[in-house]
């Protein structure tokens, strides 16, 4: 009796191309991503009002308040950047905003890197219970603190003034939790390595936890100037002298109570997204690596 010879196993051949992973076939049949197809009419959607104010911005007033509203001008009308740039306050309004607003990124890297990375490598008595106290105050709307807040300005002195509008925005509680993240995803055996060389903490935070933090710094340098760039409630309530008055409050005096150049007030506005836009193009890349890799982290 022979013994039954075990199947033969199917050997792939050599020569044969490998076989196309999912998707490959519409990849080949596309130039771009199939996921192009639905993100390019979303983007679209989106960038629809952004759009439509570039366009406005270039109208005159007739053709803006005309009904039904014209979807392209007939003729490119330069009155309303001709009317927000001779404006003798306006060149002020944006120096103010500037200040205020690089103070704020400034110091909010600063400060927030110092306690962001307190938080991630210290531990100290109630150091959790100051943390969670601190994130609690992410959660109380600023109509419940800004009275408190204005109290505290006028003992001191800021009420209309730049100051008012800088101090508040010294430190926000978002900088210091969005650093601390970060810090806990880098590799201790680096700081490790530089305290073995005689590094103290501040040294090391600042040769080798801070270049390698480059992502969330720029996350919170665009987010920051970003909310304190279009901060219009808060300087509304501390500012009463135009001379301090800030881009976006400046803005609002083209709006009058029976009468509004909107073609101004499209222009003002295209002149204050500019800088924004710009901040945020300029820092994409390290934003997104930055929420990717430590925003969701517990």
């Amino acid at each position: 009796m022979t013994a039954t010879s075990a199947p033969a196993r199917a050997v792939p051949d050599a020569t044969a191309p490998p076989a196309a992973p999912p998707g490959g076939r519409a990849r080949r049949l596309l130039p771009f991503s199939p996921w192009h197809l639905a993100l390019a009419p979303l983007a679209l959607l989106f960038a629809i009002p952004l759009v439509w104010l570039l366009l406005s911005s270039v109208m005159s007033d007739a053709e803006i308040n005309r009904f039904p509203p014209a979807l392209w001008p007939s003729h490119l009308d330069f009155s309303g950047y001709r009317y927000v740039l001779g404006n003798a306050m306006f060149p002020r309004w944006f120096a103010n905003s500037l200040i205020v607003s690089v103070t704020a990124v400034v110091s909010n890297l600063v400060f927030g890197a110092l306690g962001g990375y307190a938080f991630a490598r210290m531990r100290f008595a109630g150091s959790r219970v100051l943390l969670a106290t601190m994130l609690a105050t992410m959660a109380i709307p600023f109509q419940l603190t800004m009275i408190p807040t204005f109290l505290v300005m006028k003992r001191l002195g800021l009420i209309d003034s730049l100051g008012a509008l800088i101090v508040p925005s010294l430190v926000t509680p978002f900088a210091v939790f969005l650093l601390r993240q970060f810090f806990l995803s880098l590799p201790r055996e680096l700081e490790e390595a530089a305290w073995i060389d005689g590094c103290n903490r501040l040294r090391v935070l600042w040769s080798v936890v801070l270049p390698l933090s480059r992502p969330a710094l720029s996350t919170v340098a665009v987010l920051t100037f970003l909310s304190t760039w279009n901060d219009l409630t808060w300087p509304l309530i501390a500012i009463n002298h135009d001379a301090h008055y800030t881009l976006q409050l400046g803005l609002t005096t083209f709006q009058g109570q029976h009468h509004t150049k909107w073609s101004a007030v499209m222009a003002g506005n295209v002149i204050t997204v500019l800088p924004v836009l710009l901040a945020f193009l300029g820092a994409q890349k390290q934003f997104i690596q930055s929420i990717t890799s430590s925003g969701l982290k517990g």
